[in-house]
């Protein structure tokens, strides 16, 4: 029998790993059946070589309990080790024997799936454990051996006839301040979080199957069952398979088992798949989002080798692409020891842009393959594609391939198309193309009808960051501005070079104004005139473009740059001097009377923006009910 001290270059390593090492005691389970895989993966490897003359047969590990002696068990028929073996991959605390297993098969072990570089994994163990046990037999013919250590840099090391089969069994023997980890449902829920997708099967109990009945049973015959094991991960994930040989209905399994509580389908999913300059797997679904940007619970997780890391992926997935679900998988994504948080380095950038990229790339196939059904699913995903196009600049550069851009009648234009269609009829006087468009339709439908009423094409505006998107859009193309129906009377949306004929004199206009700023009170309504056509609308309220998008900008968490606090609400009034109303207010004598008039007028203008609230509304219905009366 061996004694000895661990190698450690600290006096005592295990209160350091117990309280600063790992954040989280949890995951010493997910590190323990990590080493037990690299074990298993090893062994296949070197009988894939010829270099280990054994039966690598159907391995698998075994996790169990035992309450009664406080014990939890990682067992596997891996690799296993010698005497020697244990001396250095154990007791030289920070040598990952994965890391040199690696190097010396560089060339052939490239793809085994071995996990590794994570020396001190093993180590975690004493988080949850008073002491700790291996017993393990190596594949090569020698003794098998028990290394014993309690928590002190102490160890014990010696042969032994109790272990007979191939492998290594690590023992732990929980400590009082940790018996959470000897229930069963807590190492289930573990086991599902960590090690739902690894790579070899992993047995935890068993479980009742039913045996098929044979076709000629009578009608009252009773299946009969067995006692099988329970296999708790999935060791050949979606993400794993090569998409060629995956259905439909394969991506959708694969979404379900992803997130269980998920009952609507995704829209579609992006498969990746790369091994230069990085090596890179993953599926990302595209779930139904509509104007959502507040997705939080079901979020994509991050794997490396099939062990679960984190679903903090920010970094590694941009920003806008965040509200997709799905699985990333990437060796070559740096972590710290305790896996748990991303290093931002030049690896991580690469990645986030081939991401990018393959998004990009599919939209442009989706749009390109099936027009119509990339139309009907716009409203669940454009959301996704707005947020790419003001947020990576890489992503806004393609995005005209896929970007619609839908109109009040239910059609949609790709830019390109868009620009021809509008160009003859929306072009004002300077040359620049004015796209009209609508936030909602219904408060805004009577400007909606007068700018179809002369020909306009209005879009379909009304996602939350839409006017960030615009912002973008005219910064980034020449000679174009969007402008909404509201933000000006229809006349003055586009300015053309056609002559105006008024019906009023200076004089006549200028006392109409008077009167008109002299009834209305409010500071909000800039009085304007306009000569407009005499069979509209007398009264119309309208909002300074500028003004409302900076104000929708502010409401998102932009527009923020002018040092201002909260937008004032403003609007213009724009009093029609054709019109037979403004005559009959210039002939009204009695004050009263005249300001009643105007008093309507501009009730009516609000009711049709949706401005006529509370009190005024309560005066203005029973105004309305006392004129049916006369």
């Amino acid at each position: 029998m061996t004694k000895g001290n661990i190698n450690v270059s600290v006096e005592n390593i295990f209160p350091l790993i117990k309280k600063f090492l790992y954040s989280d005691h949890e995951i010493f389970l997910r590190e323990l059946i990590s080493n037990a895989t690299d074990a298993t993966l090893k062994l296949k490897h070197l009988t894939n070589i010829g270099e280990a003359k054994v039966e690598y047969g159907n391995p698998k590990l075994e996790v169990k309990i035992n309450k009664e002696e406080k014990t939890l068990r990682i067992i596997d028929q891996g690799i296993g080790m010698t005497a020697e073996e244990v001396e250095k991959y154990i007791n030289q605390v920070a040598f990952s024997g994965a890391e040199e297993f690696l190097e010396k098969y560089k060339d052939s072990a490239k793809d085994s799936g071995i996990i590794g570089h994570f020396g001190l994994g093993f180590y975690s163990a004493f988080m949850v454990a008073e002491k700790v046990e291996i017993l393990t037999k190596s594949y090569r013919d020698e003794p098998a051996v028990r290394w014993i250590c309690d928590g002190s840099p102490e160890f014990t090391l010696e042969e032994t006839t109790d272990k007979t089969d191939r492998g290594t069994e690590i023992i732990l023997h929980i400590a009082e301040d940790s018996l959470e980890f000897l229930e069963e449902s807590k190492i289930r829920e573990l086991l599902l979080k960590y090690n739902k997708f690894m790579p070899v099967p992993i047995k935890f109990g068993t479980k009742t199957h039913t045996l098929p009945l044979p076709e000629d049973a009578p009608e009252d015959a009773v299946a009969e069952t067995e006692e099988v094991d329970n296999i708790i991960n999935n060791p050949n994930p979606a993400w794993t398979i090569a998409p060629s040989d995956l259905t439909a209905q394969d991506y959708m399994s694969f979404y379900h088992e992803l997130y269980p509580m998920q009952f609507e389908e995704p829209l579609f999913n992006i498969h990746l798949n790369v091994d230069y300059p990085f090596n890179l797997t993953g599926v990302l679904f595209f779930p139904k989002l509509s104007n959502n940007l507040n997705i939080d619970k079901d979020k994509i997780q991050l794997y490396q080798n099939q062990v679960y890391v984190t679903d903090e992926v920010k970094g590694i997935v941009p920003d806008f692409l965040m509200l997709l679900r799905g699985v990333i998988d990437s060796p070559d994504i740096p972590l710290n020891v305790s896996r748990s948080y991303l290093q931002a380095d030049g690896a991580v950038k690469k990645i986030s842009s081939y991401i990018t990229k393959k998004v990009a790339d599919k939209m442009s196939s989706l749009i390109n393959e099936n027009r119509a059904d990339y139309e009907q699913k716009w409203n669940d995903i454009k959301i996704v594609i707005e947020y790419g196009i003001i947020t990576e600049e890489k992503f806004a550069e393609k995005a005209d391939k896929f970007t619609l851009y839908p109109t009040t009648d239910g059609k949609y234009f790709l830019w390109n198309e868009l620009e021809e269609k509008i160009k003859p009829t929306q072009t004002d006087k300077d040359g620049n193309l004015i796209i009209l468009y609508t936030s909602n339709s219904d408060e805004q439908h009577s400007y909606i009808q007068s700018a179809k009423d002369k020909g306009y094409e209005v879009l379909l505006l009304d996602s939350h960051i839409i006017p960030h998107v615009i912002q973008k859009l005219e910064g980034s193309k020449e000679k174009i501005s969007f402008v909404r129906v509201d933000a000006d009377h229809v006349n003055n949306l586009i300015k053309k070079d056609e002559p105006v004929i008024s019906k009023l004199n200076d004089t006549e206009k200028e006392s109409l104004k008077k009167n008109v700023e002299e009834t209305i009170s409010d500071k909000k309504f800039t009085v304007q005139l306009e000569d407009l056509d005499s069979t509209d609308a007398p009264f119309t309220i309208t909002q300074p473009e500028f003004m409302r998008r900076m104000k929708d900008m502010q409401a998102t968490g932009g527009g923020g740059m002018f040092g201002m606090g909260g937008f004032p609400e403003m609007y213009n009034l724009v009093v029609n001097s054709n019109s037979e109303f403004a005559g009959q207010i210039l002939k009204t004598e009695n004050t009263e009377e005249k300001e009643s008039l105007i008093k309507h007028a501009l009730d009516l203008a609000k009711l049709s923006q949706n401005l006529l609230k509370g009190k005024d509304l309560t005066d203005f219905i029973q105004r309305s009910y006392k004129q049916l009366e006369k």
